[in-house]
């Protein structure tokens, strides 16, 4: 069964608000029974799905996260590249309360241009640019059948409410996506001995007072602070859900030393950690972990 339906989670951004050509935006590609789904769709994230072998014309539904731009920002390069890329059935898209309203607004602000285009080029479907929007507002069993079942999680990121991370289970197996969250025991839940956790991580919390200057103000970074999850509170979430490898993702600032990062989840969990980086790929059913041609094991 694992030869026919894959079970592999591909972050192709690990970044957030601050533009890094390292680090693209927020998004993670999950295969899973047979199906590919999207988690977010930040800055980039269409060019990183090309990279990864896939495109919009693959992808059977968009789960998004919450209503922040970085998670969201190439949703209309999305919608538009799939129709480029052939794609000849509507989008699907799950997501939080007012995200009917949100793709509406795109897809108004970009209807002149798409007549043009659909007018001159002549493609054979339009299917594409037909959304079937999903929105919810508590965790509930978001897609289900006899391979595998995707529920939303209710995380906290106030003022942004709800919000919502994603556990994936198919072969036995568990993957978690937190989304943006500080911590909470909903997600420490849903966890609970996940194969994997991809987890968003903030690594300002401790910095030098001295070398914040300009818009990086002490208001701003503990403003910051209070709605995302520190490495050392990332490691204890870990810990506690008895996780079996960690990954860390969404990482603020996308130029945060490694090493510390690693370093600081070390003091509350002993299992293997993983600094993401765009295009890392983890295979659930084999534990394989890879990126552009190098491959390890977790």
């Amino acid at each position: 069964m694992s030869e026919k339906f894959p079970f592999k989670a591909t972050l192709l951004g690990t970044g957030c608000p601050v533009v890094s050509p390292r680090r693209y935006g927020v998004g993670t590609l999950v295969e899973c029974a047979g199906k590919c789904y999207l988690v977010d769709i930040g800055s980039g994230v269409t060019q990183r799905l090309v990279e990864a072998g896939k495109s919009g014309a693959d992808i059977d539904a968009l789960l998004i996260t919450h209503l922040h731009s970085d998670h969201l920002v190439d949703l209309y390069q999305f919608i538009v590249s799939s129709w480029h890329q052939n794609r000849d059935r509507p989008q699907v898209i799950y997501g939080p309360p007012g995200t009917q309203d949100f793709v509406d607004a795109q897809m108004r602000a970009w209807k002149a241009e798409r007549t043009l285009r659909i007018e001159f080029e002549k493609r054979s479907s339009t299917a594409a640019f037909d959304i079937d929007v999903i929105e919810f507002g508590d965790s509930c069993a978001v897609i289900s059948d006899d391979e595998s079942t995707i529920c939303a999680v209710r995380v906290e990121h106030p003022p942004v409410d709800p919000a919502f991370g994603y556990c994936f289970e198919a072969h036995g197996k568990k993957l978690v996506l937190s989304g943006d969250t500080r911590p909470c025991d909903a997600l420490t839940d849903a966890s609970r001995n996940a194969e994997l956790l991809i987890h968003e991580v903030f690594a300002h919390a401790h910095q030098d007072q001295s070398q914040l200057t300009g818009t990086r103000t002490a208001e701003t970074m503990a403003a910051v602070a209070s709605y995302h999850t520190t490495a050392e509170e990332v490691g204890r979430i870990a810990h506690d859900a008895n996780v079996r490898c960690l990954a860390l993702n969404h990482i603020v600032p996308p130029d945060a030393d490694e090493r510390q990062l690693i370093a600081a989840v070390r003091r509350t969990f002993s299992g293997p950690v993983i600094v993401g980086e765009d295009l890392m790929s983890f295979d659930l059913m084999t534990g394989h972990v890879s990126r552009h041609q190098v491959h390890f094991s977790i």
